[in-house]
């Protein structure tokens, strides 16, 4: 980084939130300056991009007014946060500025928001499963300690909804301890964002959260530092107070949509759909700090919401995020019309550490057949209304009128639960095993037989009777 306290009048060219000056030497990239303007206000900028003798500044909001005569001091170090337990409790704007009337936090250890490497060998393999009391999530989904899961939905689904409930609820299994939260907000609207503020209020669990938010009148330029600052709180808290952390990223298409806008600012070549061809390793900048580190106690998981551009998949933000996180949960609009809440369609969405975190000892010895048995049986249902669309119900052989009558009943019973409504893992598997009771016990074909004998209701109802 360059030398501290460089400071230089004038700037060559002022580019909307850009600043271009000229003669400059030994700045670095990713340094924070600071702006004096005429006003006398002073704002945040940070280098973007050094060449032989210039610098393109980002100005961080309130770039209104400024004048080529501006004063520019560079701070000689990338943008730093300083943490400590005080944190907890707190909210903040996308500088990390308080905005909750509290005092700013003081502290000699500060953070650069970019976050140092994790040497790879000292990461452990998440197999810890985290129940978050939604069984769709938890019988079919699950996620892991230390994963990172993100949702993808639509504008005008209920992601918020969900990601408030698994805030909410979410335990590590044998440890039944709350997870610490960090929620950072990128471009919401202000009543998105009381709405989490009230949740957390409302179920005591602000006082274990740390808020970063940047609202949709909020400068676009402060989402890039914002899940940034969020990560770096969430790896001190997980890292140095050896917390489990819940990092929720919402809504990382704003992300995406003010990376585009920097990109043209400076006039770089677009790549798909106007986004930088650097979009990926960008996203996996964020994505990656999400982990448990061999010798740490605590754990870093994420769950990074985006709205999918016109529903479509293969936009590429949920594109690229597929690649690089560890599954997705899809919420379903025809499933949300239909009433059904959460409206996850567990036949698109995967969790990719799931099998890790599931079984004897974890979650019950049932788990994965169970799972694997309500996937196929639920698409052979699908499968069936699909054609009962055609030739009617009653053109159906009674075998697909059995699948047709499953895919309902898991619909409304199995996926379908209270926004308030808690399920222990247990409780999520005996109500699959009612639902699956509904098909003839031959057609339970991916379920080993000593599952069946066990935990099927008509030899529960057996085992229950005196002899």
């Amino acid at each position: 980084m360059g030398v501290k306290g460089l400071a230089y009048r004038g700037v060559k060219e002022i580019k909307g939130s850009l600043l271009i000056v000229e003669g400059v030497e030994g700045v670095g990239y990713n340094e924070v300056a600071r702006i004096i303007g005429q006003d006398g206000v002073e704002r945040l900028a940070r280098v973007l991009e050094v060449g032989k003798g210039y610098a393109i500044l980002q100005v961080f909001g309130g770039e209104i007014g400024l004048q080529t005569d501006v004063v520019v001091r560079f701070e000689g170090s990338a943008f730093t946060i300083p943490v400590s337990d005080e944190v907890l409790g707190r909210m903040f704007n996308g500088r990390f500025e308080p905005i909750d009337h509290g005092p700013p936090i003081i502290s000699t250890d500060r953070r650069d928001i970019n976050g140092a490497p994790i040497n790879p060998k000292a990461r452990i393999y998440p197999n810890d499963f985290i129940q978050t009391g939604i069984s769709a999530i938890d019988g079919m989904l699950s996620l892991v300690r230390g994963q990172k899961l993100p949702i993808f939905s639509e504008s005008g689904l209920p992601h918020n909804r969900v990601i408030a409930q698994i805030a909410r609820q979410a335990t590590v299994r044998g440890e039944e301890e709350e997870f610490a939260l960090v929620f950072a907000a990128m471009g919401l609207k202000k009543d998105e964002a009381l709405y989490f503020i009230d949740e957390f209020e409302h179920s005591g669990a602000l006082e274990r959260s740390v808020v970063i938010l940047n609202l949709a009148d909020d400068p676009a330029v402060e989402r890039l530092f914002t899940p940034r600052i969020a990560l770096t709180v969430a790896e001190y808290l997980a890292f140095e107070l050896e917390m489990h952390v819940l990092a929720i990223l919402s809504d990382m298409t704003n992300y995406a949509e003010a990376l585009r806008e920097m990109s043209a600012a400076r006039e770089e070549v677009p790549s798909r759909k106007g986004y930088p061809g650097y979009l990926y390793s960008d996203l996996a900048t964020i994505y990656e700090r999400a982990g448990i580190i061999e010798g740490k106690k605590g754990s870093l998981t994420q769950m990074p919401i985006l709205t999918m551009p016109g529903g479509d998949l293969h936009h590429p933000i949920p594109d690229l995020t597929g690649y690089i996180t560890e599954g997705q949960i899809i919420l379903d609009r025809e499933l949300d019309i239909k009433g059904v809440y959460p409206p996850i369609n567990v036949l698109p969405s995967l969790s990719r550490l799931m099998r890790s975190g599931i079984g004897k000892g974890k979650t019950r010895d049932d788990h994965k057949d169970v799972s694997d048995q309500l996937y196929y049986s639920y698409k052979r249902g699908v499968r069936a209304r699909e054609l009962a669309r055609i030739v009617g119900e009653m053109g159906l052989s009674p075998e697909e009128r059995k699948y047709l009558e499953f895919a309902e009943a898991f619909e409304r019973r199995f996926v379908n639960q209270g926004e308030y409504e808690n399920r222990t893992i247990e409780k999520t598997l005996d109500i699959a095993w009612d639902i699956l009771s509904i098909l003839p016990e031959s057609e339970l074909v991916r379920i080993h037989e000593e599952y069946v004998k066990k935990y099927h209701p008509k030899y529960r109802e057996k085992a229950s009777k005196p002899a």
